[in-house]
C-alpha cells in the first residue's frame, strides 16, 4: 500500500471540505464543525409568548425569575416624546433613550471602521437595516400594574463627576415603584457600572425582578467570505463553561443552554467585539434567549432584588461590557468573559500562544514584526522534529530513481509494486511516514495559532510596513499571497518527487489552491504561513547541506 498516497489524498480532500464547510457557513447554513443541539420540551403557551415577547396572563403573580421573565414587555414604537442623551468617554461615545433608558448607541473612537476609512465604528445602533441595543427593567408587577421597564418613559436627571468616573442617572415612577438607573462610567473603560435602585412607594411589600437585556438583529457583521466566525448569544456559568446560542436554534425555538446559575454572565457575540451583562457573581439569575420578532433576538438574565417593604429601597448592581474583545480586561471583569474570542478545542494551545504574542509585543509595538518573531520562535521550538521530517525526506529523495524503476518494471500490478516498494523500504530503512508524522505533530499548534490570528482584536487596523495598513484586512495588493504561492511550488521542488503521476500533478495543485485561498485571507494569516514556508525552505535547505556534508566525508 502506498501510504504517501494516502495521505496526500487526505490532506486534499480535508482541504475540500474546509472549503464547502466554509461556502455552507457562507449562505447561512450550519457549519459541519458545529455544536450539535438538543431540542428541549417547552410549554406550548410559554413558547408563544417568548415568541412574540409578550405577557402570559397572570405569569406575574408568581415572583421566581422564570415566570417573570414571560413579562417583559414586547418592542413597541418609540414615543414622540423620548430625547437622546450623550455621554463620552475617551473610548466610549454613548446615546442614552429617555424610553427605559436605553442604551441604543455605542461609537468606539479608537476603532475604525475599516483600514479604508476613519469613520469610528459602531458597535450598538437602532437604524434601518441595524438593531443592536441595551435594555433592563423591572418586572414581578401584582396583576393589573406595572413597574418602569425599557418601555417607560424615564426623566432623565443628569450627569455628575465623582472620583474620577462619570454618573448618568435616570429616573421612572409607576404604580408607587420608583427606578433609578444609575449609569457609571470611567476613563479607559469599556466597562459600565449599572446600578438599579427600586423604590417602594406603595404600602404594601413588593418581590420584583430586574431583567437586563441585549437586542439584536440576526444580520451577520461584514467579513471575508472565506472564514466564518460565530455572531449570536453567548452565556457563560461556572457549571456549562461557554455556551453559544445559534440564531437559527431559536428560531427553530430550540435550547440547550444554561437557564438557572448564581454566577456567569450573558452576552452578544461578534467577530472582534461584545456585549456583556454580568450582574454580582453569588447572586442567583435565570437566563432566558429568545426570537422576538422578525429577524430580532434577544437574551436577557433577571435578578431578584428580594422582598421590598414599603418606604424601603433595594438596588441590584451589575456590569455592562460594550467594546473590543479584550482579554486581559474582560477576564479582570468576570469569570469566562475572555472566552467570547472562542478558540474552541484549540484553546488549551491557543491560550498560552496569545500570552506569548502579547508580551513579544510588548517589545517590538507592531503587530506585524510580532507575528513574525511568533512564526521565527514556533519554528525554533519544533526544529527537532521538523529536522527529522527534512532527513526523511531526503533520504526519500535519494532513492526516487529506484523507486520510479519499480513503478515502471511492474507497471499497472499494483500489488508487486507496492509489495516491492515495502521491500525496498525494509532492505534501505525507510520509514515512508518519516516525513509526515514529525509534521502531524506541529499541526494542532499552527492551527490554534490560526485562530489566535483570526480572532484577535489587536490586528483589527493594527498596520505592518509600506502597503499592509490592516494585518486584519486581505492584502490589497496580493502580494503576500503570491510569495506565499512561490513558496510552496519552492518547497514542492525540494520534496522527493512522487513516483505516481497524479500524485505529482496534485502536489503541483496545492500551491494554488492554497494560495488561491489566502487572496480572500487576513494579510496577518498570510505573514504567517509565508514565514513560516521561508523558514521551512531556509531549515531543509540547511538540514539537506548537513547530510550532504556527512556523505561526503564518509567517502573520503
Amino acid at each position: 500500500m502506498d501510504i504517501r498516497r494516502t495521505i496526500l489524498w487526505m490532506i486534499l480532500t480535508f482541504s475540500l471540505l474546509l472549503l464547502w464547510n466554509n461556502w455552507q457557513t457562507y449562505n447561512g447554513k450550519p457549519s459541519m464543525f458545529g455544536p450539535s443541539l438538543t431540542s428541549e420540551t417547552v410549554d406550548p403557551a410559554v413558547q408563544q409568548a417568548q415568541q412574540n415577547d409578550v405577557s402570559v396572563p397572570n405569569a406575574a403573580v408568581t415572583q421566581s425569575p422564570a415566570t417573570a421573565a414571560a413579562a417583559v414587555p414586547g418592542e413597541q414604537a418609540a414615543p414622540a416624546q423620548s430625547q437622546q442623551v450623550e455621554v463620552s468617554t475617551d473610548v466610549l461615545r454613548l446615546t442614552f433613550d429617555t424610553q427605559g433608558a436605553q442604551l441604543v448607541r455605542a461609537v468606539l473612537p479608537n476603532y475604525a471602521v475599516s483600514s479604508k476609512s476613519e469613520e469610528p465604528f459602531t458597535l450598538l445602533d437602532r437604524r434601518a437595516g441595524y438593531t443592536y441595543v441595551a435594555q433592563s427593567g423591572v418586572v414581578g408587577a401584582p396583576a393589573g400594574q406595572s413597574f418602569p421597564n425599557h418601555l417607560t418613559p424615564f426623566h432623565y436627571v443628569g450627569q455628575e463627576q465623582k472620583a474620577g468616573a462619570t454618573e448618568v442617572r435616570f429616573e421612572a415612577t409607576s404604580d408607587d415603584v420608583r427606578v433609578v438607573k444609575v449609569f457609571t462610567l470611567r476613563p479607559g473603560s469599556y466597562d459600565i457600572a449599572v446600578r438599579h435602585e427600586i423604590h417602594n412607594l406603595g404600602e404594601t411589600a413588593i418581590e420584583p425582578t430586574v431583567y437586563l437585556q441585549l437586542e439584536r438583529d440576526g444580520n451577520e457583521p461584514s467579513g471575508s467570505s472565506f472564514y466564518s466566525t460565530f455572531t449570536g448569544p453567548a452565556l457563560y456559568s461556572a457549571e456549562d463553561k461557554y455556551q453559544k446560542i445559534d440564531f437559527s436554534d431559536l428560531d427553530k425555538s430550540r435550547h440547550n443552554y444554561t437557564r438557572d446559575a448564581d454566577n456567569g454572565w450573558i452576552g452578544m457575540v461578534q467577530h472582534y467585539f461584545a456585549s456583556a451583562w454580568v450582574p454580582r457573581q453569588g447572586v442567583q439569575r435565570h437566563n432566558e434567549a429568545l426570537r422576538i420578532g422578525d429577524n430580532l433576538y434577544a437574551i436577557r438574565t433577571l435578578v431578584p432584588a428580594g422582598s421590598i417593604a414599603p418606604g424601603e429601597v433595594a438596588a441590584v448592581d451589575a456590569n455592562l461590557w460594550v467594546g473590543p474583545q479584550d482579554q486581559d480586561a474582560m477576564s479582570d471583569l468576570a469569570p469566562g468573559l475572555e472566552l467570547v474570542v472562542d478558540y474552541g478545542w484549540l484553546t488549551i494551545i491557543a491560550k498560552p500562544v496569545f500570552k506569548l504574542m502579547t508580551w513579544i509585543h510588548t517589545l517590538l509595538g507592531n503587530w506585524g514584526w510580532t507575528i513574525v518573531a511568533l512564526t521565527v520562535l514556533i519554528k525554533l521550538a519544533f526544529y527537532p522534529l521538523s529536522a527529522a521530517s527534512y532527513r526523511s525526506m531526503a533520504k526519500m529523495k535519494k532513492f526516487t530513481p529506484r523507486m520510479q524503476a519499480l513503478r515502471e518494471k511492474f507497471g499497472d500490478d499494483k500489488a508487486k509494486m507496492n509489495q516491492a516498494m515495502m521491500e525496498l523500504y525494509r532492505t534501505e530503512k525507510i520509514n515512508p511516514l518519516g516525513g509526515c508524522l514529525p509534521m502531524l505533530v506541529q499541526i494542532p499548534v499552527f492551527i490554534a495559532l490560526y485562530w489566535v490570528l483570526l480572532g484577535s482584536v489587536e490586528m483589527r487596523g493594527a498596520p505592518w510596513i509600506l502597503w499592509i495598513q490592516d494585518l486584519s484586512a486581505r492584502d490589497p495588493w496580493f502580494i503576500l499571497p503570491a510569495i506565499m504561492m512561490a513558496t510552496m511550488f519552492l518547497q514542492i521542488k525540494l520534496n522527493p518527487t512522487p513516483p505516481d503521476p497524479m500524485q505529482a500533478r496534485i502536489m503541483m495543485l496545492m500551491p494554488l489552491i492554497f494560495g488561491g485561498m489566502m487572496f480572500f485571507f487576513p494579510a496577518g494569516l498570510v505573514l504567517y504561513w509565508v514565514v513560516n514556508n521561508i523558514l521551512s525552505i531556509a531549515q531543509q535547505r540547511f538540514v539537506m547541506h548537513q547530510i550532504d556534508k556527512a556523505e561526503a566525508a564518509a567517502k573520503r
